[in-house]
């Protein structure tokens, strides 16, 4: 699928669930979220019926999100639909990481390719502080349960926040002198403002470098499969890499390949803008799978050149 820009679009991120087992102080209100019924949510058959008219259409890679998508029940036997799409050839997922020392054979031997895992803090107490009860070692056990089931390289998603974990950045690099990980630093957003940069949270990717200066050079590193918009290096005699994503200093949206299916079945054209399809509406009223791949071409019509530098959605719902 080309868009009206020039854009192939090649990928489907998948949220399954609005559900987590995490309260994470930057994603939920300490009130808590308003949580789908379970009619809302899209069933596994749903889901399949969505991937293979999106790969007919052209996309060749597939994320499964969330919420978060191990507390899904069943999650296995939808690795396994996905992983069986014809024309498919990358199909990864991105968790919390808390149960995934239980689910990381499994996820494994059902067709999982790729893994990444978001973790903020090598901390316990600010882990705990971050996640509101979460505990830091069952995300550590899972990273290891998933490099020893042969995800490698295991992707760490660290979003720098100033005054929360700017601090740990040399830290989460030194990951990667004895492992093999890819730590990958992600600028944080400030969704819901007029500007992402607009609360002082920001930290830029040129920062993060700057102070990653003293465990030496950052050697250029070739693209890993599914790596997206990363910018890839190597610190000198490291077994793993170090990875920046930069929405905010460097937007890559002139080059994003990708559409969004929300829990509750909207098909997004872009995080932020551009517009959506309900096709869980399609589906439940008697649609064909003719009219799913016109819902699918539709919303590749819908994508914006750029988005306007901010946001107003429910991050727990789309899965970023």
């Amino acid at each position: 699928m080309i868009d009206r820009y020039n854009r192939t679009i090649e990928y489907l991120r998948i949220s399954v669930t609005d559900l987590c087992n995490l309260r994470c102080v930057y994603c939920r209100p300490p009130e808590g979220v308003e949580l789908l019924s379970h009619d809302e949510i899209l069933r596994f058959e749903e889901i399949h019926a969505i991937a293979l008219a999106a790969a007919e259409c052209g996309v060749t890679k597939f994320r499964i999100t969330g919420g978060e998508p191990l507390v899904k029940r069943g999650i296995l036997s939808l690795v396994e639909k996905l992983a069986s799409v014809p024309g498919v050839d990358d199909l990864a997922m991105t968790t919390n990481g808390v149960l995934l020392a239980r689910w990381a054979t499994g996820l494994r031997q059902a067709g999982l390719r790729r893994i990444n895992v978001s973790l903020d803090t090598l901390q316990a107490e600010r882990f705990a502080a971050i996640t509101r009860g979460g505990q830091l070692q069952d995300v550590l056990d899972g990273i290891q349960a998933a490099a020893d089931a042969g995800f490698r390289p295991v992707k760490i998603n660290v979003v720098v926040m100033r005054g929360m974990n700017d601090d740990e950045v040399g830290d989460f690099a030194r990951l990667t002198l004895s492992d093999d990980v890819e730590v990958r630093f992600i600028e944080f957003m400030a969704l819901g403002k007029r500007s992402f940069a607009e609360d002082g949270k920001l930290v830029r990717t040129a920062e993060i470098r700057e102070r990653l200066a003293a465990l030496g050079p950052l050697e250029p590193a070739p693209a890993s499969p599914g790596g997206g918009p990363a910018e890839r290096f190597r610190l000198p005699n490291a077994r793993g890499h170090i990875a920046f994503i930069s929405p905010v200093s460097q937007p890559f949206c002139r080059d994003c390949n990708r559409i969004r299916l929300t829990a509750d079945g909207k098909l997004r054209s872009c995080l932020l803008a551009g517009g959506e399809v309900d096709v869980k509406r399609i589906l439940r009223s008697g649609g064909t799978h003719a009219d799913l791949l016109d819902a699918i071409r539709r919303v590749v019509a819908l994508k914006p050149l750029r988005h306007d530098g901010c946001g107003h959605i429910a991050m727990h719902r789309i899965g970023g």
